[in-house]
């Protein structure tokens, strides 16, 4: 081979080397592989993992129920606040993370969004759950009804969702999702004022 040849043939050998990291956190650690509604399971986990963000959270207000109601002290910031602000943390750093490596795995795969990316599932199913976090549903009806209405949003994609799965790489993967998640959360905020659940 000579210099030139091997020149040329380097960015190729670059851009199809397989980006494990990335491929392995836009399955969600291989979940999208699995055969059937690979979506459906990758909101499960975004649920199961927005249930075991809330558990801190439910343990302290079982043991303190004023906790909540508290103008100030030490409870009210460090058990109150803080399992707020960690699972806030952890949706958007979900989301973040989301974008870089669906675009990564997106562009290996080559297509516009491959099933097996359900990374975007779990974004949108926290954002379903803790867009208003100070409401966060503490019974199975709720959690129940988050995961349906996100599923429903998702398939259904009402406007602006479509028109989002057209932005760029992970953008267009992602942003669709995070809008299922809001149009849940706002109906599941309006079940839970309205005491439906």
């Amino acid at each position: 081979m000579t210099p030139e040849t091997e020149a040329s043939t380097a960015p190729l050998l670059a851009s199809t080397r397989r980006p494990h990291i990335s491929i392995l956190l836009a399955s969600w650690f291989g979940l999208g592989y699995l055969p059937k509604a690979p979506g459906t399971f990758g909101s499960a986990a975004g649920t199961a993992l927005a249930l075991l963000m809330a558990w801190p959270i439910w343990t302290n207000m079982q043991n303190n129920p004023k906790l909540f109601g508290a103008v100030a002290g030490k409870n009210f910031w460090t058990v109150g606040i803080f399992p707020f602000c960690g699972a806030l943390l952890v949706t958007l750093l979900i989301a973040i993370v989301g974008v870089i490596v669906s675009t990564r795995a997106a562009r290996y795969a080559q297509s516009k969004d491959p099933q097996w990316i359900v990374v975007d599932e779990v974004s949108g199913q926290l954002v379903a759950y803790y867009l208003f976090f100070w409401v966060l549903p503490l019974n199975w009806k709720s959690w129940l009804l988050g995961f349906i209405l996100f599923r429903l949003f998702d398939i259904w994609k009402p406007f602006p969702a479509r028109q989002l799965e057209r932005l760029p790489g992970g953008w267009g993967i992602m942003a669709d999702d995070w809008m299922a998640g809001v149009y849940a959360a706002i109906l599941l905020r309006v079940a839970l004022h309205f005491r439906m659940i």
